[in-house]
């Protein structure tokens, strides 16, 4: 009862801290809170956000308390959220600087069809939680851990990286920002390199894995890479 309660108020204050501190990026550079694509934004990635929090909370507490746990063990993995994290905050302040200048001017369509991409991914995204009760947000190989190599893991290594390409790019076009796009353009880089260390962990620790490689070819573009 004590730890459905600890792990209650942790995912409460996580969800609410990145709620205001994305809030504050976006609308202070904005200079207003009359900015539709922010909250847009806002709402298609916290409202789907919220609701896989509670079904985890009730169906798989286990995993929502390992989707929580971002303190990485892997010293590489270190520097790669820290450029993750440096990339967000210049996306998110350069998409309300350039909605308050002016600067580019996206079609209507393009934020629909980028919303749309981002709803498809969030439910990709759901999918592979629902396949992989190992997924962590850290890099590690877990007691008792087996391959997964079913449904999109049997069609990708990383499906959980497709996922989240396809959420970040579409951000700051759902966002209405030109130049906050080619800032999120830095992530394929920075997930390529946190892929390459995370494959070296689990070709050492997790048995099969390497069969696995050899069966499941490409990491996240089938046909690509």
């Amino acid at each position: 009862m004590k730890g459905g309660i600890r792990l209650l108020a942790s995912a409460c204050i996580r969800f609410f801290a990145g709620l205001i501190l994305v809030g504050l990026l976006i609308f202070l550079p904005a200079g207003t809170l009359h900015y539709p694509c922010g909250w847009l934004f806002m709402a298609v990635l916290f409202v789907p956000m919220f609701i896989a929090g509670v079904v985890m909370l009730f169906r798989s507490p286990a995993l929502l308390e390992k989707r929580l746990n971002a303190k990485e063990k892997e010293a590489e993995q270190k520097s790669v959220v820290a450029l993750s994290g440096i990339m967000f905050v210049a996306a998110f302040v350069v998409a309300g600087l350039d909605f308050r200048y002016s600067w580019t001017a996206m079609p209507v369509w393009t934020v629909l069809v980028a919303t749309s991409l981002f709803l498809l991914a969030y439910i990709m995204y759901a999918e592979v939680l629902r396949e992989n009760v190992y997924l962590s947000r850290t890099i590690e190989v877990q007691e008792n851990q087996t391959v997964i190599d079913t449904g999109l893991y049997g069609i990708v290594r990383h499906p959980m990286y497709s996922a989240t390409i396809l959420l970040f790019l579409s951000m700051p076009l759902v966002l209405g920002s030109l130049p906050s796009f080619v800032i999120m353009l830095a992530y394929i880089p920075i997930i390529a390199k946190r892929i390459r260390n995370e494959e070296a962990v689990l070709r050492k620790g997790l048995t099969g894995y390497d069969d696995y490689c050899m069966k499941v070819k490409y990491r996240i573009i089938p046909f690509v890479w």
